[in-house]
């Protein structure tokens, strides 16, 4: 297993098949940007092939998680065949996959007999009309709360629920969405607003800190804090002391987590990124295009993570770097 300047292994990887996505919520990629913007070329994108070699040479350097992301990830053709190719790395622990939930009614089972272990669904409102408003697509809320169902019927558990929470928008789903998944098994954690890539027009009044959702959920039901999983969880966790389950906080902004980072990002184009703020990459699919061994591959990426020393959020503190940042659309959440 290797490890950062900082003494970080390298444990997760999580591999982006593609930069397009059926949403265009606000946080990621707005609407007035992406409508007319230019989507990688078929051919410039990794195969799921390269993918699995990428990942197999991974295994070697210490990961043992995979999360599937984008973009969005089911809008690549056949994905389940990747899932396969994946699951069938013994080395390879956990396989999930992040997604919106449009297509995931119907490829649900597909993905659970192809090896995927379970999905973390992106919902920031129950609201209907506030749901369409955040993710500016015209989706009903249904379509997801729908996939969820399916997902969780056919194995694909424990389902993580995602929500972003950006003050002035959906503080005010904060107790719904909790109502709605307590005693199901679903864990909803709510994520801080965060300055991910150049084109989001983030700015920290828009930042509801972690400690003041807590104080509201407090008010509501009796909840106490969790011990962690396994090194590297980003969400910190707390649970219902009614045996309701729990509820994770994912707090980028108000507090860091850079310390214990152990997260390695593949984009759909090839170039690794050992942070979510980065703004350079490592080229990959160049030398697997030009018939580079496995050894000389596993050495590019050793290098660098051994020279990593990203710690962007302690480094931010309220205030976004100014050094350009990849879009999110690229490297996932």
């Amino acid at each position: 297993m290797v490890t950062d300047k900082f003494k970080r292994p390298m444990r997760d990887l999580r591999i982006s098949v593609t930069d397009r996505c059926s949403f265009r919520c606000g946080y990621c990629m707005p609407r007035e940007v992406y409508d007319d913007h230019e989507y990688l070329e078929r051919s410039s994108i990794l195969s799921y092939g390269e993918i699995r070699r990428i990942t197999r040479l991974a295994t070697d350097l210490g990961v043992r998680k995979v999360r599937l992301t984008g973009g969005e990830p089911l809008l690549r053709t056949n994905v389940h065949r990747l899932v396969e190719m994946i699951s069938d790395l013994d080395e390879v622990e956990d396989l999930a996959m992040t997604t919106n939930a449009l297509l995931l009614a119907r490829e649900a089972e597909r993905l659970k007999e192809a090896g995927l272990d379970r999905v973390t669904v992106s919902l920031d409102a129950l609201n209907d009309q506030l749901f369409r408003k955040m993710i500016d697509t015209d989706v009903p809320v249904a379509t997801v709360l729908d996939a969820i169902d399916v997902a969780s019927e056919v194995g694909l558990e424990p389902i993580k629920i995602n929500t972003v929470v950006r003050r002035g928008w959906n503080e005010g789903e904060i107790i719904p969405l909790l109502e709605r998944f307590r005693g199901t098994g679903h864990t909803v954690r709510f994520i801080e607003f965060m300055d991910v890539g150049t084109l989001n027009s983030w700015n920290l009044d828009e930042v509801v800190p972690s400690a003041e959702l807590v104080e509201m959920i407090a008010k509501r039901w009796d909840i106490e804090p969790a011990e962690s999983n396994y090194r590297g969880e980003v969400a910190s966790r707390y649970r219902f002391t009614d045996g309701g389950g729990e509820v994770g906080f994912i707090s980028s902004v108000s507090a860091p987590f850079c310390g214990d980072c152990t997260r390695l990002r593949l984009s759909a184009e090839g170039k690794i990124y050992t942070c979510l703020f980065g703004s350079d990459g490592t080229d990959l699919l160049t030398p697997l295009r030009s018939d580079a061994s496995d050894e000389e591959i596993r050495d590019l990426m050793e290098q660098t993570w051994t020279k990593r020393d990203d710690r962007y959020s302690e480094l931010r503190g309220g205030t976004p770097l100014a050094s350009p940042k990849v879009e999110m659309s690229y490297i996932g959440g």
